[in-house]
């Protein structure tokens, strides 16, 4: 059996945070029925441009292979028949909702344990369920605003800046997963379900992790700082080659020792960089003479000769570029699904790893794909309204 196999999620779910937490279970084996409301056009994630056609896009195929989908329309009487009837076998019913929306459809654990007594119940908004923040929509580009990521994110003379990835979307999605697993252990352990409000606030919030604490003890006031560089290591930062960047790490007294060996400049071996502090002290003078002799070299050439000596080192890539890393093809992290309108499509894995990566995977479905197969599991009729 594939390890959650025998989990069913129920997943009243669109565009991005939402549907990519349950991929990861999905991934995995997890049954997860998608519920599309048929009076908007399902998922909005399937008319994200570009490479959209009709109700197919590149973008929803991210986020959604290996699950089922079923049109069904929360406030229509007939429908909710069928929605209550998935809820009296599933484990979980995961939706990614504003805070205040799931009490309004009848999707809590109040409204449903009388279906079901172990249901789970987790959605995932922008701010929580509760209070007044809970009418806000969220997007991960608030969030990063709201959290004070973009605060300390760009060059100290440049505007704010967003990741160029939706790191709070993906990251709220992996804790809806790690909450919704254990929710389901606890149910089967316990005999009762529960309610899991999560947020995009929170998440984005709780990632402030070290800088964070630092504020709160010490009054720490974070800071962009220049070419990445970390707020109190020297060096470990981006540095420009002839013909490119890479990033160096010298995260132990070891890494720098090496990194001077390797460049063979004495100017490195100086008193006044000899440890943490020192370097720190005079990092100024440091990163001048660093970026000179970075300069001097490609970037292939300083990574080989660093990877070499052991130091942390890595070529700063095109998404291109990363994508072509034999290392890749070689974790299993590019494989092939089927498509009726696209023929082979080429997806990224998702990183969960329980054993050997699954070799059998779906690709998205469509919208009402799975009604039949789904209406004969709970024996009703497909001739039923909306079948």
């Amino acid at each position: 059996m594939k390890p959650l196999e025998d989990i069913r999620i129920i997943a009243v779910e669109q565009y991005g945070a939402g549907p990519w937490g349950s991929m990861q279970l999905a991934d995995l084996g997890a049954d997860v029925i998608k519920i599309e409301d048929p009076t908007t056009g399902g998922d909005i994630g399937r008319y994200v441009p570009p490479y959209r056609e009709e109700t197919d896009s590149l973008f929803y195929e991210s986020f959604n292979r290996n699950k089922r989908s079923i049109a069904l329309s929360l406030n229509d009487d007939e429908d909710r028949k069928v929605f209550d009837r998935l809820i009296a076998d599933a484990d979980i019913v995961y939706s990614n909702l504003r805070g205040d929306v799931p009490a309004k459809l009848g999707i809590s654990y109040e409204s449903l344990r009388h279906i079901n007594e172990q249901i789970v119940c987790c959605n995932i908004s922008g701010y929580g369920g509760e209070g007044q923040a809970a009418k806000r929509p969220g997007y991960d580009y608030m969030l990063q605003s709201a959290a004070g990521w973009m605060d300390i994110t760009g060059e100290p003379d440049g505007p704010p800046t967003k990741s160029g990835l939706s790191l709070v979307d993906f990251s709220g999605g992996l804790v809806a997963a790690i909450s919704m697993l254990a929710a389901v252990h606890a149910a089967r352990r316990d005999g009762v379900g529960t309610d899991c409000d999560l947020s995009l606030f929170d998440t984005a919030i709780s990632m402030l992790t070290y800088v964070g604490n630092w504020h709160l003890n010490e009054g720490f006031e974070p800071t962009r700082t220049p070419k990445s560089s970390h707020p109190s290591l020297v060096p470990f930062q981006a540095f420009e080659a002839s013909d490119g960047w890479l990033t160096v790490g010298c995260a132990k007294e070891k890494f720098y020792v090496r990194l001077a060996e390797v460049t063979g400049d004495p100017r490195l071996t100086a008193e006044k960089f000899s440890d943490f502090d020192r370097r720190i002290e005079n990092k100024t003078e440091l990163l001048a003479i660093l970026d000179e002799i970075f300069a001097q070299g490609t970037a292939d050439d300083w990574v080989g000769r660093l990877e070499a000596a052991g130091v942390p080192v890595a070529k700063v890539k095109s998404v291109s570029e990363a994508l072509a890393d034999p290392l890749v093809e070689e974790r299993g992290l590019i494989f092939d699904t089927t498509h009726s309108r696209w023929g082979t499509i080429r997806n990224i894995a998702t990183a969960p790893r329980v054993g050997a990566r699954m070799q059998t995977n779906r690709a998205a479905p469509q919208i009402d794909e799975h009604r039949a197969e789904l209406l004969a599991e709970l024996d009703i009729p497909t001739t039923s309204k909306g079948a």
